[in-house]
């Protein structure tokens, strides 16, 4: 740990997230470290809430608490609107705990085959704890529509899906710096790392 720098704890053991988040805080003044890094390894909290809100401050306050780190966690998925905004907060889940993006993908496109309206958004929320509970909340969101077939190589989970509105490509075709400036982790980050820009 370098002497004078702030340590954030980030809630995931997800390495997409964990590595979009090194990339939406770099340059502030922080050293990240994840659950994996401390000793010992908190417990992963449950995610059985029914909003994206209240995941996201679930987690945050579980960690913080466990690591008497501030920490930040967030809870995000994919709504589509054909399908009553399923996946939503079991996006990661909704197709079976253990079934691996690429079939999840495949699954989707295939409840909607036929489907005219492929309109869609992805949402994010994300909880930054104290450890003593206090919690602020960062949110954002980017609309578009569902693809016919996956396109792209970059992101993870549902990106290569997912056709930004106005954009035409899906977010897996985006370099890591354009996805930050449009997806929903990328805005609600943006919001998170103006605050953290301001002291911690």
């Amino acid at each position: 740990m370098t002497e004078g720098r702030h340590r954030l704890l980030v809630g995931s053991a997800n390495p997409g997230k964990l590595r979009e988040y090194r990339e939406i805080l770099s340059g502030l003044d922080l050293e990240l470290v994840t659950p994996t890094d401390l000793d010992p390894v908190p417990p992963e909290p449950a995610e059985d809430a029914a909003s994206f809100a209240e995941n996201a401050i679930a987690k945050a306050r579980a960690y913080a608490a466990a690591s008497g780190l501030q920490t930040i966690a967030d809870d995000s998925g994919l709504e589509v609107f054909a399908l009553r905004g399923a996946p939503g907060v079991r996006s990661r889940r909704y197709f079976g705990e253990d079934v691996s993006p690429e079939e999840r993908n495949a699954r989707l496109l295939a409840l909607l085959e036929g489907v005219q309206d492929r309109s869609a958004r992805f949402v994010c929320v994300i909880a930054l704890a104290t450890p003593d509970g206090h919690v602020e909340l960062f949110d954002g969101e980017v609309h578009g529509e569902i693809a016919e077939a996956p396109r792209g190589d970059g992101g993870f989970g549902y990106d290569p899906v997912f056709v930004i509105a106005g954009d035409g490509r899906t977010m897996a075709e985006l370099t890591a710096e354009e996805k930050h400036r449009v997806s929903h982790r990328g805005l609600a980050g943006a919001k998170l790392r103006a605050r953290l820009a301001g002291g911690v």
